[in-house]
């Protein structure tokens, strides 16, 4: 049984499971919901806790299963909280899991810990069995665009809000700005606020001067915003990877990856093939479709064109390659590919011929 995040506090009101799993890359919401059942066990007289983390091939599982079967000397019931930071509890652990399940005691109540799985991880036997067991709770990070809804509900939850309408909204999308890709660090300017104001409606200027820029970005997500069309959004995802130390050359990858999909399901459709089996063959995945799907009419087969000489010309310039068209610094290269690409997919395509993305000039004139 599979229970959102946010409705675990209500499940946890209804009756405690001998067993619940969670797994998913968001600490925030991994810590707060490992926070949640641990205090719904202590006052369920679950008080003696036992920390299983199982690190490396040579784990004891016996030791496991050992305590999980041996009657608690300072209380009734107990904890037992298993750690599985790989995700990969190998085969000796994958048939451990598996008894576990199998044996549950009524005095135990266990918690196990797992990072992002996928699909194969999801299917093994060994987590089939904790599904069976217990709720599995996957707790994944809260996007963009409904992180200016989570910030509203930490608010309210702490007896604050920003004002009603469109200044409100301005407010949270600024809040949501500074935080983006770092819920810890949002959780904590949260805390700040509370501290720093009373219970009740919150200005831009309040949270303007309270909120740190402690934005992560995942460079992953650039090529989503610049598919979206948010220049502003991609500008600052750029600066905010640079002064993070990513590498330039992973960060080419991704944009030019980006551009070579969109390349090859253009082909293909032009080649009469449906839609789903050009990203089939386009290796186009989950929400990038959607994507896609929205910004490949926009483009033209000749603007694809020069956008893959424009990634061409780009790798070269990371490569540390001089091109006499473009910048010699490679963040100032990248920025220049992202920003022909946001062009491309926020215009109607122009006429062949007619208003070209790239100069016309040498192709590859690279020099070292």
């Amino acid at each position: 049984m599979q229970v959102r995040a946010e409705q675990l506090p209500q499940h946890l009101a209804r009756d405690l499971q001998p067993v619940y799993t969670i797994h998913g890359d968001e600490p925030l919401l991994a810590q707060e919901a490992g926070d949640a059942i641990r205090a719904a066990a202590r006052t369920a007289g679950y008080v003696e806790r036992k920390v299983f983390t199982v690190s490396g091939q040579h784990f004891d599982w016996s030791g496991l299963l050992g305590a999980a079967q041996a009657m608690s000397l300072f209380a009734e019931r107990q904890l037992i909280e298993i750690r599985i930071p790989s995700g990969k509890p190998g085969k000796d652990g994958s048939e451990a899991l598996q008894r576990y399940c199998a044996h549950l005691s009524d005095d135990v109540l266990t918690i196990v810990h797992l990072p992002k799985l996928d699909r194969q991880q999801m299917q093994g036997a060994w987590f089939g069995a904790l599904s069976q067991a217990g709720p599995t709770i996957e707790v994944l990070p809260v996007d963009r665009r409904q992180l200016p809804t989570w910030i509203a509900q930490r608010l309210a939850a702490q007896g604050q809000r920003v004002a009603e309408g469109e200044p409100g909204q301005q407010t949270l999308a600024f809040f949501a700005d500074r935080v983006e890709g770092n819920l810890l660090a949002a959780h904590q300017e949260l805390q700040k606020l509370a501290l720093l104001y009373p219970a009740g409606t919150l200005a831009f200027e309040q949270v303007e001067a309270a909120v740190l820029n402690v934005a992560r970005y995942d460079v992953s997500k650039l090529c989503d915003a610049v598919l979206a069309g948010q220049t502003a959004r991609v500008l600052r995802m750029l600066d905010g990877l640079r002064a993070e130390g990513e590498a330039a050359v992973l960060v080419h990858w991704h944009v030019a990856d980006t551009i070579a999909g969109l390349k090859r399901v253009k082909d293909a459709l032009g080649q009469g093939k449906p839609l789903p089996v050009a990203f089939n063959e386009g290796r186009v995945w989950g929400v990038k479709q959607r994507l896609y799907e929205r910004v490949l009419p926009l483009l033209a087969e000749h603007q694809l064109a020069h956008l893959v000489e424009a990634a061409s010309i780009c790798d070269g310039v990371v490569k540390g390659l001089k091109h006499p068209l473009w910048p010699l610094d490679p963040w100032d290269a990248l920025r220049h590919l992202v920003l022909l690409l946001v062009q491309a997919v926020a215009t109607p395509p122009a006429p062949r011929g007619k208003a070209p993305m790239l100069r016309a000039g040498p192709r590859l004139v690279l020099q070292a």
